[in-house]
């Protein structure tokens, strides 16, 4: 597919048309938004927006206000083709924080035979159980610190109530959980999205990660999934390049932290 149109369906599926769990998918004129209905989720989210440079700021400043009064921050996540094409400048105005930039990259499954044929690697790992999620939040602490300790309960409510549209590996060295990643799948959608990818540092260039992404690939296939898409980081851009990944669009995401109780 060529890359304008692989794009069109991109915003159109996975991120117009996309539904999580735990959030409440709201279509408005101009963005879509999900907003939680149900802990563990406390944060909302701007997932789409495609705004007129004139009603831009009141636009922003509606989400702000939406999201206040039901006491949640949220992430609005822009795309390099967004518009208006100034728009992280004026969420940066309005007091939102930014992200680090990603780069997103979309694989075609079949045109990746190599990743999908890999043999599995000893130590790599579906998870099952819920309660097992400790293991990833094992590495996600000894990776990131505390910030992304978060994700466990999370992890844990949706592997628990949507078991067949989330997959967690975790890849174990000498029996102790090295490296975590998992992917979602969206009911209706030619894409399966690909989160996680965190190898603790002393374990790193031993080809965990490309294994966790071959497990994942595999998964996918298996399923009849047509695309991968990941959002990466400078430090797993290439070895997706080298997997067969190409890039689509930039992303940043930007956070509002203003939280008033409802």
């Amino acid at each position: 597919m060529e890359h304008h149109d692989l794009l069109v369906l991109f915003d159109r599926e996975q991120r117009r048309e996309v539904t999580y769990p735990g959030f409440r998918r709201e279509v408005l004129v101009d963005l879509v938004r999900m907003t939680p209905i149900k802990p563990p989720y406390d944060e909302g989210a701007v997932i789409y927006s495609c705004l007129a440079e004139a009603t831009a700021d009141a636009a922003i400043a509606g989400q702000i206000a939406h999201f206040e009064a039901l006491g949640y921050g949220f992430e609005w996540k822009t795309y390099s083709h967004d518009t208006p094409h100034d728009l992280p400048d004026r969420l940066l105005r309005l007091g939102f924080e930014a992200g680090e930039p990603e780069s997103v990259m979309v694989m075609d499954l079949v045109e990746a035979p190599e990743l999908v044929e890999l043999s599995p690697v000893e130590g790599v790992r579906l998870l099952t159980d819920p309660e097992d999620i400790r293991e990833v939040v094992s590495v996600l602490a000894r990776v990131w610190g505390e910030e992304d300790v978060w994700l466990g309960p999370v992890l844990a409510s949706e592997m628990a109530e949507t078991p067949d549209l989330l997959r967690i590996y975790v890849a174990y060295v000498n029996g102790v959980p090295a490296s975590t990643a998992w992917i979602r799948y969206h009911p209706g959608s030619s894409f399966a999205s690909l989160w996680g990818g965190s190898t603790v540092p002393d374990h790193r260039g031993r080809g965990l990660y490309r294994a966790l992404l071959s497990a994942r690939a595999r998964d996918a296939h298996e399923r009849g999934v047509r695309y991968l898409t990941v959002d990466a980081g400078p430090m797993s851009r290439p070895i997706l390049e080298r997997s067969g990944f190409r890039f689509l669009t930039s992303a940043q995401a930007f956070k509002c932290h203003r939280k008033t109780p409802a």
